[in-house]
């Protein structure tokens, strides 16, 4: 290896007017190499290390394209590293999360303090506000506390109807009924907080009807402590940054409820139930085929109320794998919600 130190002593000489031959007999290097370093050709060995090409190169400008397209939302390094992929990029996603980092950093998660909860016992579920003004856009959320298997419907608004209906296809998605439903405060759910003893609770009538016919028991978080239920609050900022945010992005107009209804479902089969979940290190539809087992048999679909959501008709999804009853069930029942 030629020092630097060597490297200055050639250009020393060269400047004194030594050729290379008297130059290369002074200091015991081969013409060749006094030649290359009198061209400039070795400083680099001595100067900043070149970086080395990394597997991501060729991917680096549509992810700045597609962070700077996104704007204001922040889009997964799960989800960038899904798009690459599909182009031919065959290395890690950690390569992705370092590159993003290091063009827009990412925020540090907010602590959240969870209960693990037996399978078939809990079912946590809210709605997430997307959109307001004279076109919103609302997300029911439903995740089971055991194996985390999510389910996501869109809608125009929370009204205990659509409440209701959301909850009945989240049941059939998951193919049962957990015992319980841990939910927020609003009047949709609770009419009054103690009405009659203190955790006794005056509930919606609607609701309580559609509880009893499914036969569940509601549960209500602490008023103003949303931690409670923090599963579906925790898969709320997954659902958005690995699935919402992307689809508003590659959407000039405003979306509407039918077109994310269409695009969520196979979302939550594809992508949602089969990721290593970051709590449990297991997919959630690993441990769904364990909770479902634990869940209680659905009732005949609740007739209590008009099936409907922003006008727009959906078609039932259907649990991952086998169901536990027969199509025909969830045909009728699709058939009812399109009437």
């Amino acid at each position: 290896m030629i020092t630097k130190e060597s490297q200055v002593e050639i250009h020393v000489l060269d400047r004194q007017g030594k050729g290379v031959r008297e130059i290369s007999r002074t200091t015991g290097f081969s013409r060749n190499t006094v030649r290359a370093v009198l061209r400039g050709l070795s400083d680099d060995r001595y100067g900043p290390r070149q970086p080395m090409r990394s597997k991501l190169d060729p991917y680096k400008d549509y992810l700045r394209s597609r962070i700077d397209q996104a704007g204001d939302i922040r889009l997964a390094a799960t989800v960038l590293h899904r798009e690459i992929a599909e182009q031919g990029f065959g290395g890690s996603v950690k390569l992705v999360q370092r590159y993003a980092a290091a063009i827009r950093p990412k925020p540090q998660p907010q602590p959240v303090f969870r209960f693990e909860t037996p399978p078939g016992h809990q079912l946590q579920i809210d709605f997430v506000v997307l959109r307001r003004g004279a076109s919103p856009l609302r997300a029911f959320t439903a995740e089971l506390g055991y194996s985390r298997y999510p389910f996501v419907e869109f809608t125009d608004n929370e009204r205990t109807e659509t409440l209701i209906a959301c909850l009945e296809r989240a049941f059939h998605w998951f193919g049962g009924v957990p015992l319980h439903v841990l939910c927020d405060n609003p009047k949709t759910i609770v009419i009054e907080r103690d009405a009659y003893d203190e955790g006794k609770h005056k509930y919606n009538g609607k609701l309580l009807d559609f509880a009893k016919h499914y036969g569940f028991d509601v549960k209500l978080c602490a008023p103003y402590r949303a931690q409670t239920k923090g599963k579906v609050e925790r898969f709320h900022r997954y659902f958005r940054e690995s699935f919402f945010n992307p689809l508003q992005s590659k959407h000039a107009e405003p979306l509407d409820v039918a077109l994310c209804n269409r695009e969520v479902i196979p979302w939550l089969r594809d992508v949602a139930g089969t990721r290593v979940h970051a709590t449990l290190k297991e997919r959630p539809v690993d441990r769904f085929q364990r909770e479902r087992e634990h869940l209680t048999t659905l009732a005949p679909p609740y007739g209590g109320h008009r099936r409907f959501l922003s006008g727009q008709a959906i078609t039932m999804p259907t649990p991952v794998e086998s169901l536990q009853h027969p199509l025909s069930t969830y045909e009728l029942f699709a058939a009812e919600i399109a009437s």
